[in-house]
């Protein structure tokens, strides 16, 4: 069986990392799905609080995904608080795709948040050090990008659109559900791939 999901990110680096992320998740829960992601939409974060701009960018998506396809929603939640801005951007978007499923994720602070909550498992990978320990609350630290590349050997420094999506297909994936908003993005691709492959046998 083929599924189909749309992505809409905020990032250079996502559009390739997002659908790694989504093929780890399909590849434990779902290994019978044959996982289709078409090419990500991005929206800039100054044009998700515009008017209609969100909505327009997920309407770009669902335009490769057909009649029973999803759509996931990823961006940086930066200094907003992710329980409150992701129900609201849904609300928004589910306004007007009423029959589509839709999960949309707020990574708290930024997206390698996630590599920091299982650091030990990509140590001396990528350039890192051999030694690295993942901090005590790995969201609460602003520069997650900044954190990597302090903990790389030989001045290296961490390079978003080169390290993320090869660091996506390496971290432990249930280490890092240790953060809230990764587990969060953990159980809502899951709930899109169910109500997927329900909708496949229906």
């Amino acid at each position: 069986m083929t599924i189909k999901i749309g992505c809409v990110v905020e990032g250079k680096s996502e559009v390739a990392s997002v659908p790694i992320l989504i093929r780890r998740v399909a590849a434990i829960h779902y290994p019978e799905l044959a996982t289709v992601i078409p090419p990500s939409t991005r929206i800039s974060r100054n044009k998700v609080f515009k008017t209609s701009e969100l909505e327009r960018a997920v309407g770009f998506a669902s335009q490769n995904i057909g009649r029973q396809g999803a759509i996931f929603i990823i961006l940086d939640s930066d200094d907003d608080c992710p329980a409150e801005l992701g129900p609201a951007l849904l609300h928004r978007v589910s306004q007007v795709f009423r029959n589509v499923p839709i999960a949309v994720v707020l990574a708290k602070r930024e997206f390698e948040a996630w590599f920091l909550a299982a650091a030990e498992s990509i140590r001396g990978r990528r350039g890192l050090k051999n030694d690295i320990h993942s901090p005590d609350n790995p969201e609460a630290i602003r520069d997650a990008k900044g954190w990597l590349s302090n903990q790389m050997k030989d001045s290296r420094a961490y390079r978003e659109t080169r390290d993320q999506p090869a660091l996506t297909a390496l971290f432990d994936i249930e280490q890092a559900r240790q953060a809230d908003s990764f587990d969060k993005c953990y159980r809502d691709i899951v709930r899109l791939l169910e109500e997927l492959q329900k909708a496949t046998i229906e």
